[in-house]
């Protein structure tokens, strides 16, 4: 059984490391687009073509299922990539974590891409989602890219700044980018002096539900007797070409994980 994800780089580390979680026995293929990002910059037409892109190189493998583990990329190229692949490869998107977020009462801070945090879109999930509940949006201006490049200093610096802009009552912090979910405790050491309970903040990532979603629209929501056994491979597409995941990669736990071929 082979799932597929896509993104333009490291932002489906996560999923990936909870499909690994969950189905150890599952073939995974990465498809990424090194030659092309970053997608946050590109027009909604841009998006899309190396959305599609990259998911005709992992169409190409004959997945169970295809994840756009990518929040930019699930706003503007769901639609197309579905109309092409579907209903031979059910595809599944990844939306912000705002209705469980919501659901705890808040007050949610949510942390995003600039573009991302200026959007219709994610209003529109604050309107649909959280009515009623105090939530901030707070744009994280190159923390994606860090992420990307592994940049340490950058990160510290990028999280110290969204950090200082989250409202210190914040209980629920919704990752609104894929890349952020790669950076659970560097977040938490962060907001930890700032919040008034920081014992009480939980973070929301995408990762877990989207990987069980695909689980089950590949027809596979429970585990099977040999799942506990491991043995998934890992196939890395590289703007279409056959790679190693990058270095930049291994400088993560669910990148080492993924390389390592050990269960998350």
């Amino acid at each position: 059984m082979k799932i597929a994800l896509i993104d333009s780089g490291m932002g489906l580390l996560a999923a990936a490391a909870a499909l690994r979680s969950l189905r150890p026995d599952a073939d995974l293929v990465l498809s990424t687009d090194p030659d092309g990002m970053p997608w946050g910059p590109r027009t909604p037409a841009e998006v899309t073509e190396h959305a599609l892109a990259c998911a005709r190189a992992a169409a190409e493998h004959s997945p169970a299922a295809l994840i756009v583990a990518c929040n930019t990329a699930s706003v503007h190229a769901l639609d197309a990539i579905r109309a092409e692949l579907e209903p031979a490869i059910p595809v599944i998107g990844t939306v912000p974590a705002i209705k469980p977020a919501a659901g705890t009462g808040g007050p949610v801070a949510i942390w995003a891409t600039p573009a991302t945090t200026d959007s219709s879109y994610q209003r529109g999930l604050i309107r649909d989602f959280a009515d009623g509940v105090d939530v901030s949006a707070i744009p994280c201006p190159g923390l994606a890219d860090a992420v990307e490049r592994a940049d340490e200093a950058a990160i510290a610096e990028a999280v110290a700044a969204a950090a200082e802009r989250t409202p210190d009552k914040t209980r629920a912090l919704v990752l609104g980018c894929t890349h952020y979910e790669l950076l659970g405790d560097p977040i938490r050491a962060a907001l930890g002096d700032r919040l008034a309970d920081p014992v009480a903040l939980t973070l929301h990532g995408s990762a877990q539900a989207v990987a069980e979603q695909a689980l089950r629209r590949a027809g596979l929501a429970a585990p099977s007797s040999a799942s506990s056994t491991g043995g998934g491979t890992l196939l890395v597409l590289r703007s279409g070409r056959t790679e190693e995941l990058p270095p930049a990669a291994l400088s993560y736990r669910e990148g080492r994980l993924l390389g390592s071929g050990l269960r998350v």
